[in-house]
């Protein structure tokens, strides 16, 4: 069997590299592998943090994702050889003030219900523990379940182990033969064939000619990359995240010494970094940390992550040759194998047991209402015989 995965952020190279370990060839297409919201992200593995509410069918795809890593962390890094920058040290979500206190009160009670393991915690407490929190933290949650990887790492493992099946091009169309999708027609006009393809190209997947319109959205933010000073090193032990009034923020410390911090949440279609943004991370972060204002910058990036209405991802059938796998929000790191399995299992036919009950149409585009769009289930495979031209990848 032959795939074509469009797209190769870590959602479509994780689904990928499942496909490659059930014995699946793999042809993956992106004109800038991990250079989208991956290169961004800060890679926080947090299903307890990120439970808000009204969006109760993400808890149990974040929690199962969750336990799913340290084996695909640990596979992955036997595989390639990388260091991931896996780290297992727990997360505090601080309170900037009483009334951020107040909500995350609120929260505590919603993620204990949700069967999370949480405590809350006096800020005093807090600074004994780290001691660079500032002296208007007034409490935190602990989560010990909570961890954090570095997402450049873990792309660039797996570009490492899937680099024979990597071709440097952006797709415009899906070929379509018979009402189902039967490969890819690049920008050059290189036309690529398989018997199944599987367009995970982010924000990017409605460019696409061929894919029936997706109701995606950009969410723009800015993620800031520092250093702290020698002498201060290290600055925090913990993921810190946090409420400044009523704004999220989270300062991640990777095991290298680096520091992540973000991350603004803008719709408003600019691509470049915006000014106001920084300014208030570095604002929000200082209430917080205050040392943080002595750290180096050394890199700022501004990319868009891809969102659902509900911020669900999409993943789902939608033609007897095509599979999506999109809108992770937020969310991709934290789900990647999750979505890769059952990105694959749609594509290949396999058994989605193992997932949480409802997966597939938590996750399925029709629950949207398109009428284009069939449902969750799983394609008859066969192989699609169309001559490619010459110089095309096999």
């Amino acid at each position: 069997m032959h795939v074509i995965v469009v797209g190769a952020g870590i959602v479509g190279l994780s689904t990928a590299w499942n496909l490659v370990r059930r014995g699946v060839r793999v042809t993956i297409v992106d004109p800038a592998p991990a250079m989208g919201a991956s290169h961004a992200a800060a890679g926080m593995l947090a299903p307890a943090a990120e439970v808000v509410w009204g969006q109760s069918p993400l808890y149990p795809l974040m929690r199962t994702s969750a336990d799913l890593y340290p084996d695909f962390a640990a596979d992955l890094a036997a595989a390639s050889g990388h260091d991931l920058g896996y780290s297992r040290a727990e997360t505090f979500v601080c309170a900037g003030d009483r009334a951020d206190l107040a909500s995350l009160r609120e929260l505590v009670d919603l993620q204990r219900s949700s069967g999370f393991d949480v405590s809350l915690i006096a800020g005093s407490r807090a600074r004994d523990l780290e001691p660079s929190l500032a002296p208007g933290v007034c409490g935190a949650v602990t989560i010990p379940g909570d961890h954090s990887i570095d997402p450049r790492r873990v792309t660039a493992a797996l570009l490492a182990v899937l680099s024979d099946d990597i071709v440097r091009a952006r797709v415009n169309t899906l070929i379509n033969a018979a009402g189902r999708t039967v490969g890819v027609e690049a920008e050059d006009g290189t036309r690529l064939t398989a018997d199944q393809v599987i367009v995970a190209a982010g924000s990017s997947c409605n460019d696409i000619s061929g894919v029936p319109a997706l109701p995606l959205r950009q969410v723009w933010g800015e993620v800031i990359r520092l250093r702290a000073p020698k002498a201060l090193t290290p600055l925090l032990t913990r993921t810190i995240r946090g409420l400044v009034n009523a704004r999220p923020v989270y300062i991640v410390p990777r095991p290298d010494g680096e520091l992540v911090l973000g991350a603004t949440s803008r719709e408003d279609g600019r691509s470049g970094t915006n000014a106001g943004g920084v300014h208030q991370l570095l604002r929000d972060a200082e209430r917080l940390v205050p040392a943080i204002l002595d750290c180096e910058i050394t890199d700022i990036t501004t990319r868009a992550r891809p969102g659902s209405p509900d911020d669900v991802p999409i993943i789902g059938r939608i033609d007897p040759g095509c599979v999506v796998s999109t809108g992770f929000f937020r969310h991709g790191i934290l789900l990647a194998p999750l979505g890769a399995g059952l990105t694959a299992d749609l594509a290949t036919g396999g058994d989605t047991a193992w997932a949480p009950s409802g997966s597939l149409a938590a996750v399925g585009p029709e629950r949207f209402g398109s009428q284009n769009l069939p449902s969750n289930a799983p394609a008859t495979q066969h192989t699609v015989l169309i001559q490619q031209p010459a110089g095309s990848h096999p």
